[in-house]
């Protein structure tokens, strides 16, 4: 709300509240926006405003009253500020206590990797930045040189790199190896993983035979992981075959319910009028079972191990009687029989055919299918 001062000459002075305060300023420059569009690829990344990076950027291009000499491969020369290695790296500080001196500087030395790359991992513990195509050409690199002088943001980026794209049949071997010297869980799950998809390939890969020379074991522990997976892979597809078996089990029992209770297009109790134009049948069983049916009643082979299709009939009808409430309003023919027939059976048979119930009223409770209603509470 506005405020007004009354002056002595009958002037007024308008009094405004302040604007709001602005937000935060951000910690990234456009640079390290990630793009959703491909046509407009990352750059680089920086997690400072970008006037802070050149100006980091600008001490280390012109070595300022540098005071380390930082030796990399084949003679090679870094001029950098102990001060700010010192901050970046409790590695390289403690390198640095012990270093040698060469005039006014120190002399530490990082080996191993390539000049340029170290160029790269000196610049980022200034502005905590890098350029993308410096990303992709030295990403393996950094990765060891971040993990070895325990920079984590470095090894995050480097990670998150590999992780987005980098990882092929041909390399996946040689980054899940160095994944895990680097003490990288989430990419080397990601290795593992694309070496289990692709086995085939991977192991036709010089970067495989050379983990078979280098790292036996952990060649044998691969193979054995991947045979273990082959074997968990089978018993899935076999449980999955069973759950399809019961799965159909439980639609024949609901259509033999739904034939000899209600009737179906031509078939069902003898004191059902049936009508020409009927609504078509919703039991995706049904129209199997209803020529089970008709061939059980006109077959002179019905005795069980006569014939293939009748035994199977008897089947259905004593699983019927092992799933119904009650036998003495159900429909289905022979219930009440095979109820009474169930009390001589031997254990070991019993106990088969109460397995095959549990089964059953399980799978049918983990499809999320219906209850049979039938077995609750039959309706004549």
């Amino acid at each position: 709300m506005d405020t007004t001062l009354q002056g002595s000459d009958a002037a007024s002075v308008r009094i405004c509240p302040p604007p709001p305060l602005p937000g935060p300023a951000t910690t990234y420059s456009k640079r390290a926006v990630i793009s959703t569009s491909r046509s407009m690829p990352i750059r680089g990344y920086s997690c400072v405003p970008s006037a802070t990076t050149k100006l980091w950027n600008r001490l280390f291009d012109e070595g300022y009253r540098a005071d380390v000499c930082v030796q990399t491969e084949n003679g090679g020369m870094i001029y950098a500020h102990a001060n700010v290695l010192g901050i970046a790296s409790t590695v390289i500080r403690g390198m640095l206590k012990q270093a040698r001196k060469s005039g006014r500087r120190r002399l530490i030395s990082i080996l191993g990797v390539p000049h340029d790359a170290v160029r790269v991992f000196i610049r980022f513990l200034y502005s905590s930045s890098y350029e993308k195509e410096d990303m992709e050409e030295f990403a393996l690199h950094l990765l060891v040189l971040s993990h070895v002088y325990v920079v984590p943001q470095l090894k995050r980026e480097c990670e998150r790199h590999l992780e987005h794209g980098s990882i092929t049949t041909e390399n996946v071997v040689d980054i899940f190896q160095l994944a895990l010297l680097c003490d990288a869980p989430r990419l080397s799950f990601i290795c593992h993983r694309m070496i289990l998809n692709n086995f085939k390939s991977v192991s036709a890969t010089e970067g495989w035979t050379a983990m078979k020379q280098s790292h036996p074991v952990l060649e044998k522990r691969l193979l054995k992981f991947i045979k273990g997976e082959d074997n968990r892979q089978k018993e899935r597809i076999r449980k999955r075959n069973e759950r399809q078996v019961y799965l159909q089990l439980c639609e024949a029992m609901e259509a033999l319910v739904h034939i000899c209770r209600d009737g179906c297009r031509t078939i069902g109790p003898h004191d059902k009028d049936f009508k020409m134009n009927q609504n078509p049948c919703h039991f995706v069983a049904c129209k199997g079972l209803e020529l089970l049916v008709r061939h059980f009643s006109g077959c002179k082979l019905r005795v069980p191990g006569g014939c293939i299709h009748c035994k199977r009939m008897w089947q259905l009808l004593e699983l019927h009687s092992r799933l119904c409430a009650d036998s003495d309003v159900c429909r289905v023919p022979l219930c009440r029989n095979f109820k009474e027939r169930s009390k001589k059976q031997s254990k070991k048979e019993e106990i088969k055919w109460k397995i095959l119930v549990k089964m059953i009223l399980r799978t049918n409770c983990i499809s999320g299918r219906p209850f049979f209603s039938w077995a609750v509470v039959n309706s004549s």
